[in-house]
């Protein structure tokens, strides 16, 4: 059989005021505070995961909290992150709870298939409400501010821009092994929008690549997409995807142990950082589900270092 990837892990966005940035995705959209931990590679930065009631691979938007300036939007990089929820009354009833918390949203639209809200959080990070039919497992969180029906199910599409879609879509293609399933104009008019499937496709397991040759390169801050994972199923199938990079002579971070999952970094011939994650042992692995997120969470290699770490976060409230 194929090797293939199952649909979108995790994305991971960039925050440079993370106390904001949980009152927002906690309270203004409900989601779960999953685990807090820290940046692995910089543990002054506090790594924050949010996700559906009970921490669901594919449902996890996360947040490196960095002291840097704004974002400067542009190509070669993530464009709007997809939320799905589950049918257009939930669309009508978000535009209306988002309004009421005094955030501006677009018009509901049909965007690449899909009745679509755009908004942005205080940030500007661009995210996009995404109905999906009621499609696959739903775990809604008994604590959220958000009534269960219409809770955020979880992640995708995922958006990206880049100038050329050629050299990417060799890499999606023959080393991903995501086929094309069809295209369609960006809503903002600028460029056209490809779209990319993953295992048994919809917006959980979706890429939209648009084509923008005419916009600057982006430049990472506050407000941008530093990453975006897919899924693998375990640690085996992660060894087959290593073993294939390799066979492209494709450059890759090599296997790195990030504990809740193992994690292979490398970057698009357009220059966006992808993850293949697998999807366990999950946030479970050091705290119980009915605490998820409660406490500082430190991976084995750092708890020797738990009190200088502390010592140098910010309070989050």
């Amino acid at each position: 059989m194929t090797l293939e990837l199952t649909g979108i892990h995790h994305l991971t966005a960039i925050t440079a005021n993370a106390a904001q940035n949980l009152k927002f995705y906690t309270k203004t959209l409900g989601l779960r505070l999953v685990k807090k931990t820290v940046n692995q590679d910089d543990t002054s930065a506090y790594h924050l995961f949010y996700a559906d009631g009970q921490a669901t691979p594919g449902t996890d938007i996360t947040f490196f909290d960095w002291p840097v300036g704004q974002e400067r939007r542009g190509t070669h990089s993530i464009a709007r992150t997809g939320l799905r929820v589950s049918g257009e009354g939930s669309l009508a009833w978000w535009r209306e709870h988002l309004k009421a918390e005094g955030v501006a949203a677009g018009e509901i639209a049909e965007i690449g298939g899909y009745r679509s809200l755009d908004f942005e959080d205080f940030e500007g990070q661009r995210l996009r409400l995404v109905d999906d039919g009621g499609r696959g497992e739903v775990h809604p969180w008994a604590g959220s501010t958000i009534p269960a029906e219409h809770q955020v199910r979880g992640l995708g599409p995922i958006t990206l821009s880049v100038p050329d879609l050629r050299p990417t879509e060799l890499v999606l293609t023959k080393v991903m092994n995501m086929r094309q399933v069809r295209d369609h104009a960006s809503p903002d008019g600028n460029g056209h929008v490809h779209v990319f499937a993953m295992g048994e496709g919809g917006p959980a397991a979706e890429l939209h690549v648009a084509v923008q040759p005419g916009l600057p390169i982006a430049m990472q801050g506050a407000g941008a997409v530093h990453h975006v994972a897919f899924r693998t199923p375990d640690i085996e199938h992660m060894h087959e995807w290593t073993e294939r990079l390799e066979s492209f002579r494709l450059p890759s971070s090599g296997e790195v142990e990030r504990y809740y999952f193992r994690s292979l970094y490398f970057r698009e011939p357009n220059g966006i950082l992808f993850e293949i994650a697998t999807d366990g042992p999950g946030f479970t692995a050091d705290e119980p589900l009915d605490k998820l997120g409660e406490r500082l969470s430190l991976p084995p290699f750092l708890e020797p270092k738990r009190s200088s770490i502390e010592a140098r976060l910010k309070p989050l409230a």
